[in-house]
C-alpha cells in the first residue's frame, strides 16, 4: 500500500466540511481513523473517556518540569514569571484547540508524522516522526534522571548514580508495555495524585523552612540579561511540552469530540498548579532556589517530596517511551491484523520497540555527560513546534484547502494573523532556545563541570 493510500485526507466530504457531527465524533470518523471499527478486534484501542485522557495528559505534562519553575521566577522576578506561566498556559490551550480541530477533520492522523504528511508530503512525515521519537526518547531519559536524583536523595547517595538510573529504568520499561493507553490511564491516576501531593509537601516544606529574611529576598521584578532571561523562559515553555502526544491520545478516545474537555482540564490544572507552586516556593526559598526545587528543601522535606513524586516520574517516562514505540508500531502495522490481534509477530515487535526506546533513553542518560543540555536542544528543536508553532500551520492549511484559499484567509483575517504569529512564536522559541542551550554547553565545558561518560558522579 502506498504512503498516499495510507494517509488520505480527501476521502470523506463530510469530514472536509467539518460540520456534520454525531454525539461522539464527526460523521464517518470511525471509518477513516487508523483503528477503524473495532467491534470484532481482540485488542481495542478506542476505549478512553475524556476524564482518563485528561489524567494521561496531566501525568505526562505535570511532572519534573515544574520543579524548574521557581528558579525561573528567581531570574525574571515574581510578577513577570507568573505572567509568563499564565500566558504560556493560555497559549498552550489555544494551540490544543487547533490541534484537536485538525485531528477531527483528519481522523487518519494518528501522530505528528501523519500530520506532517498532510502538510508537506513524505518529507513532512519523516521529519515530524523523527522529531516525535527523538523528543520522546530524550524526555524518557529526563524522567529517568529525575528518578535517579530522587533515589539518590532518599538513600543519601550511598550508591553509584548509574545504579540508581538502572534501578529506575527497569520499572519505567515495564509500565510502558501495555498495548493500549487505556491500560496505562489507570496507572496515571496515582501518578497525578503523587505529583499533586509532592508539590503540596514541597510548598509546606518551603513555608516551614524559609530562607533567612525571606520577606526581603524575593524580587517583584528582577534585572537580567537576554541569555539568562531566556533560559528561565524556556523552563515554563517546556513544562507545557506535551502536545506531541495529543493526536495519539485522541486516536484512542471513544468520543473524540470530547477531546477539548480533556485539554481544558489539563491546561486549567497545569497553569494554576504551576503558578501557585512556583510562586510559593520562590517566595520562601528565595533567589538561590535550586532546579529541581525540591533539592533546596531541608533533608527530611526533600526526601518526602522526592519520595512521593517518584511514581509520577516513572509513569511519565513510561508514557513517553510508549508514545515513541506506538508511532513506529502503527506505522509498521497500520491496517494489518498485527495491530488488533494477539499475534506473535505483533507482540514481538511491540516488546522490541519498548525495550529499544527505553534502552536508548537509559544509555543516553548515563553515557552522555551533557544529556540535560541535549534535552534542552531536543525541546527547542521539536517541542517548540509541537506545543506552539505548528498548530498555526494546521489552521492555515485547513483554511486554505477547505475555505477558499487566499480568500478564505482574508475572510478570517484575525485567525489568519494569529496563526501566522503562532508560527513565528514557535520559530523564535526554537532558534533562541537552541542559542541559549548551546551557550550553556560551551560555558559548562569552559568551567569544567562536565563529568566523564558512565561516571558515578
Amino acid at each position: 500500500m502506498s504512503e498516499k493510500q495510507r494517509v488520505d485526507n480527501t476521502s470523506s466530504p463530510s469530514l472536509e466540511a467539518g460540520i456534520e457531527h454525531d454525539a461522539a465524533a464527526p460523521v464517518g470518523y470511525h471509518d477513516h481513523d487508523v483503528f477503524g471499527r473495532e467491534e470484532d478486534h481482540q485488542i481495542r484501542y478506542k476505549t478512553l473517556s475524556w476524564p482518563l485522557v485528561a489524567v494521561l495528559m496531566i501525568a505526562e505534562i505535570v511532572s519534573n518540569g515544574m520543579l524548574s519553575l521557581p528558579s525561573s521566577l528567581a531570574v525574571v522576578g515574581l510578577v513577570p514569571g507568573l505572567i509568563l506561566i499564565v500566558f504560556l498556559g493560555t497559549f498552550a490551550l489555544f494551540t490544543s484547540w487547533l490541534l484537536i480541530k485538525f485531528k477531527l477533520r483528519h481522523p487518519e492522523v494518528h501522530n505528528m508524522g501523519d500530520a506532517g504528511y498532510i502538510l508537506m508530503g513524505p518529507f513532512g512525515r519523516e521529519l515530524l516522526s523523527f522529531g516525535t521519537i527523538v523528543f520522546a526518547v530524550f524526555a524518557t531519559g529526563g524522567q529517568i534522571l529525575a528518578g535517579q536524583i530522587a533515589l539518590g536523595v532518599l538513600s543519601s547517595n550511598k550508591l553509584c548514580l548509574m545504579l540508581y538510573t538502572g534501578i529506575f529504568a527497569i520499572p519505567t520499561l515495564l509500565f510502558a508495555l501495555p498495548r493500549t493507553l487505556d491500560q496505562m490511564s489507570w496507572l496515571s491516576v496515582p501518578s497525578v495524585l503523587c505529583i499533586m501531593v509532592a508539590g503540596v509537601v514541597g510548598m509546606i516544606g518551603a513555608g516551614l523552612n524559609p530562607v533567612d529574611g525571606w520577606q526581603d529576598q524575593f524580587s517583584v521584578v528582577a534585572k537580567t540579561d537576554f541569555v539568562t532571561a531566556f533560559i528561565s523562559i524556556t523552563n515554563p515553555v517546556f513544562a507545557y511540552a506535551g502536545h506531541f502526544m495529543f493526536f495519539i491520545l485522541i486516536s484512542e478516545m471513544k468520543r473524540p469530540n470530547d477531546g477539548m474537555k480533556a485539554a481544558y482540564t489539563l491546561q486549567i490544572f497545569a497553569t494554576t498548579f504551576y503558578a501557585v507552586f512556583a510562586a510559593v516556593t520562590y517566595i520562601y526559598l528565595g533567589p538561590k532556589v535550586s532546579s529541581p526545587s525540591f533539592s533546596s528543601l531541608p533533608t527530611k522535606w526533600s526526601k518526602a517530596a522526592y519520595g512521593i513524586a517518584i511514581p509520577n516520574f516513572l509513569i511519565a517516562g513510561s508514557l513517553y517511551s510508549h508514545t515513541a514505540a506506538k508511532l513506529l508500531f502503527v506505522r509498521f502495522f497500520r491496517k494489518s491484523e498485527h495491530l488488533h490481534e494477539h499475534t506473535v509477530l505483533g507482540w514481538s515487535v511491540w516488546i522490541f520497540l519498548i525495550v529499544l526506546m527505553n534502552g536508548a533513553a537509559f544509555v543516553l542518560a548515563i553515557g552522555v555527560p551533557i544529556f540535560n543540555y541535549l534535552i534542552g536542544i531536543a525541546a527547542s528543536l521539536f517541542a517548540s513546534w509541537y506545543t506552539y508553532g505548528i498548530a498555526g500551520a494546521f489552521w492555515l492549511y485547513d483554511s486554505w484547502v477547505y475555505k477558499g484559499g487566499l480568500e478564505g484567509w482574508k475572510r478570517r483575517w484575525a485567525m489568519c494573523g494569529i496563526s501566522w504569529l503562532t508560527l513565528v512564536a514557535g520559530a523564535f522559541i526554537c532558534v533562541a532556545g537552541m542559542y541559549v542551550t548551546v551557550k550553556q554547553i560551551v560555558d559548562a565545558y569552559d568551567s569544567g563541570v562536565v563529568s566523564k561518560p558512565f561516571s558515578c558522579g
